[in-house]
């Protein structure tokens, strides 16, 4: 019998915060979690997950019905919906925010919400890690993502593991002229680093293994200032990596976020910060509406079903990073309204600066 691909899909949505952007009211979870249940008696969906991070609902999905499925897509954007009209009737901050259209129209990309989605050949043993970051971008994968399956520091089965050292192949999507190229590693870092070290218009989408294609990783890529022209909050973004078996281990997928690297968002999706990795205990940004964070969710899935969640970051190895964190806001928060804290003016275009340029435009006069 030929096996049934399974699809894993993650789709994030922020539709009311509670207090401000920090966090989300236990009735919002619980509507999500209501919907969820719904879809897996009717045979929608195999099994799920609602998690959160920060202010944001996550809907993590199993099923058999491919990537970009209207089904899928079209459940998850009336379950945003409805835990907007919670939102509204208990006065929530920004409810609805990331919903930037009246009503579905065959794909959720695009429309707001964050996905990432992959569909693949389930292993023996199937564990995947899943990152949900709040107050930031989808270029905020890129360091880890290089890290994970293109630096040996990082990830030693690049080197001792014959299943590995093939390399992998990196889909890069610009951003702004909407239009992709793979890079193949390691024989092409150093042009795959041109373009992922400017994540605020290059991000990596997926990682595939270059011997089979089987990919590895899938994060989501949109961008809710590019889709309405204006700033109507961040990203908020989700990345999915399968471990193990030819693909770099649980450890190696995780090390990266050992060092806290700077990311673009924070408050008013106007400055960088460190993205702090968290626990869901800790996934409730309050300094400056921060700083960055990410949690981590392991599964161990099974004929379709997700084994877990196993909450990655509640670990006290990642203490020092947590601090490094810190410290590294305290510096950057002492530069105020002054770059490198506050994001340069060509990422400013999206935020409500320019309102306060148009305000001013006619006291320029011509330097002589």
């Amino acid at each position: 019998m030929v096996q049934e691909k399974l699809t894993l899909s993650v789709i994030k949505a922020d539709v009311g915060g509670f207090v401000g952007h920090s966090d989300v009211h236990p009735e919002l979870l619980a509507k999500a979690e209501e919907e969820l249940a719904k879809a897996k008696s009717s045979g929608l969906i195999i099994d799920y997950c609602r998690s959160k991070v920060g202010d944001d609902i996550a809907l993590i999905m199993t099923h058999r019905k491919g990537t970009d499925s209207a089904e899928i897509h079209e459940f998850a954007w009336d379950t945003f919906e409805k835990a907007t009209e919670v939102a509204k009737k208990l006065s929530q901050y920004g409810a609805g925010q990331d919903l930037l259209s009246d009503g579905f129209s065959g794909n959720i990309k695009g429309m707001g919400p964050g996905v990432a989605e992959m569909s693949f050949l389930e292993r023996p043993s199937e564990p995947v890690l899943i990152f949900l970051a709040d107050k930031t971008e989808p270029g905020a994968w890129n360091y880890p993502l290089y890290k994970m399956f293109c630096d040996p520091f990082n990830t030693i089965g690049l080197v001792i593991d014959p299943k590995m050292s093939m390399g992998f192949k990196l889909r890069v999507d610009d951003l702004v002229e909407n239009k992709k190229v793979v890079f193949s590693c390691p024989e092409e870092i150093y042009d795959l680093l041109v373009f992922i070290g400017a994540p605020s218009r290059f991000v990596v989408n997926e990682v595939y293994t270059k011997e089979t294609g089987e990919i590895a990783a899938a994060s989501s890529t949109q961008k809710l200032n590019l889709i309405a022209g204006r700033y109507v909050g961040k990203d908020d973004p989700v990345l999915i990596v399968r471990c193990q078996s030819g693909l770099p281990a649980v450890g190696e997928v995780l090390e990266p976020f050992s060092m806290p690297h700077i990311v673009a968002g924070w408050m008013r999706g106007s400055s960088h910060g460190p993205l702090m990795p968290v626990s869901t205990k800790q996934d409730t940004p309050a300094r400056f509406d921060g700083p960055p964070r990410v949690v981590s969710l392991g599964f161990q899935i099974a004929d379709g079903h997700l084994i877990g969640p196993r909450d990655m970051f509640d670990d006290p190895s990642f203490d020092n990073s947590r601090q490094q964190a810190l410290d590294m806001a305290d510096y950057l928060r002492r530069h105020g309204p002054f770059e490198p804290a506050r994001l340069p003016l060509e990422e400013m275009e999206y935020t409500t600066m320019p309102q306060v340029m148009a305000r001013l435009k006619d006291r320029f006069e011509p330097a002589t």
